[in-house]
């Protein structure tokens, strides 16, 4: 066999731009006579043919220099195994670390979050080496509910999942002792039946937090069933006391208790089930109520329209629906109809129910624009707005938030108030309310359009701004003023005095 993968062995180089293609040249493969051993270059041979079914052949082509730097390593290295499975990752990772400090390449890079913060990751070798590693291990034969990383297609369960947030495993691993670990499995799998996948989710959160806190304070409990009273108790306390909100405390107590009374129920250890008392949830801290102002939206329209079109598409749509994120990205291509002469739209929302609502001619035209769109595009779809990876999905949320935040962050983008613009595609359905409620609609007619089943929520899109509300209360204490005078009119002298 030849010791070379080429690039258009890849599946990623039927997909590549031909300007690429011509700046590579000669230099089109991987040379796996670099490596020590027949075994090793058929590891990496499938890695290599694995990697390129995943990402672009630019990506390919740049991962060349980890892999090169690899072989070096190896090649300054005596008693190197024949296979990557012969050692395990912990090794692999000295080895390579050792080798990265003799030739001065930093073990750390800085790395700018979407949201503009700094922070501290591993090298881009190390973290090469690390996914090669991984691909490598032989699959896991047990069921799946024994395993530490559960993928969730071969469960075969229903799971009820947000169609905007992809996500194909849960990872136990974080969760330290591993009677616990074991334990809250059960509690987990049980959950995934009756609870949507976010509410799991945020459970898992939850009891990785719990389980570093055992590791750190109490390392002898290795089981659910040790925890008690006088444990939960220091728990709170170090909750209310590690400064973060109490939002996020209320919640992260109210899941850790419905997995703890979960696991007790499958047990039979009841004391679990009576661990919590109602005055352990600690209140709710309400968020402030933020919308963007009309300079704000203008500013940031401005820039929104620099990035891809249909992206740009469903941004404008969402701002002009006023809908949650989740229920414009999962917008179908049979969403609109006439009614009377009238446009009108289907939003199938994703926490609630489906309604229908009035549109203009204008976003009518719009969302048939991006229906036309994506139809030349992927052909038969059941989502207007649908993930470039995988169409029969909508598109991403993460996708949209990456490409606003970049744009935000390459554009220098300022709020009001001179600080980095927020992105938060909820505060643009806040500013719909808002605007709602400065055309002085009834609040029945707010929450249909909203798609609230009550009016209760109304009342958070009527705290108007400071300038509006002085503006309102001038002009009714006007009125009020004409209304009043014109019936003193002919009262008689003795009330002259009053006006």
């Amino acid at each position: 066999m030849d010791d070379r993968v080429y690039y258009r062995e890849l599946e990623c180089y039927e997909k590549a731009d031909l300007e690429l293609v011509r700046v590579i040249g000669k230099e089109d493969y991987y040379d796996l006579s670099l490596l020590p051993s027949t075994l090793m270059r058929d590891e990496f041979r499938r890695y290599l043919k694995a990697r390129g079914s995943q990402v672009s052949l630019n990506t390919i082509k740049h991962e060349r220099t980890y892999y090169k730097q690899f072989c070096a390593a190896l090649k300054s290295r005596k008693n190197i195994p024949d296979s990557l499975l012969a050692w395990d990752e912990k090794q692999w990772m000295q080895m390579l670390k050792g080798w990265m400090l003799q030739k001065g390449i930093a073990l750390t890079i800085e790395k700018r979050n979407v949201y503009g913060n700094l922070h501290r990751v591993d090298g881009w070798l190390i973290r090469y080496l690390r996914r090669v590693l991984r691909f490598v291990q032989p699959e896991d034969q047990r069921p799946e509910q024994e395993k530490d990383v559960w993928e969730l297609k071969k469960l075969e369960i229903p799971i009820e999942e947000n169609p905007i947030y992809k996500t194909d495993t849960i990872n136990f691993t974080g969760i330290r002792q591993d009677g616990i670990r074991e334990e809250v499995k059960q509690a987990i799998y049980l959950h995934l039946k009756y609870e949507k996948l976010g509410t799991v989710k945020r459970e898992m959160t939850s009891l990785r937090q719990f389980s570093k806190y055992l590791q750190d304070k109490h390392s002898g409990i290795q089981s659910c069933a040790e925890i008690d009273r006088a444990l939960l108790e220091e728990y709170l306390i170090y909750k209310a006391t590690n400064g973060s909100s109490g939002r996020g405390n209320s919640d992260d107590i109210l899941k850790l208790r419905a997995v703890l009374e979960s696991v007790g129920k499958i047990y039979g250890w009841p004391h679990l089930e009576k661990l919590f008392i109602s005055t352990d949830i600690p209140p709710e801290v309400q968020p402030e109520f933020k919308t963007y102002s009309d300079a704000e939206l203008k500013r940031l329209n401005a820039q929104i329209t620099k990035l891809d079109a249909q992206i740009t598409r469903c941004l404008v749509i969402h701002q002009m629906l006023g809908t949650r994120i989740s229920d414009t990205l999962t917008l179908q291509r049979d969403c609109l109809s006439r009614a009377n002469g009238v446009n009108m739209i289907k939003i199938r929302q994703v926490k609630t129910s489906t309604f229908q609502k009035p549109i203009s001619a204008e976003l009518a035209a719009l969302i048939q624009k991006a229906i036309d769109y994506t139809a030349e595009r992927y052909g038969e779809t059941t989502y207007i707005f649908v993930d470039d990876r995988d169409i029969s999905r909508p598109l991403q949320y993460t996708t949209v938030k990456h490409k606003v935040l970049g744009l935000i962050q390459k554009e220098n983008l300022l709020d009001d108030v001179g600080k980095p613009f927020r992105f938060g595609t909820h505060m643009f359905r806040r500013s719909y309310g808002v605007k709602l409620t400065e055309l002085h609609l009834d609040d029945w007619t707010i929450a249909k359009l909203l798609g609230h089943r009550g009016v209760h929520a109304v009342m958070h899109y009527r705290k108007m701004s400071n300038q509006l509300l002085a503006d309102e209360t001038r002009r009714a204490r006007e009125e009020q003023t004409r209304i009043l005078l014109a019936n003193l009119d002919g009262w008689g002298e003795e009330y002259e005095q009053i006006r």
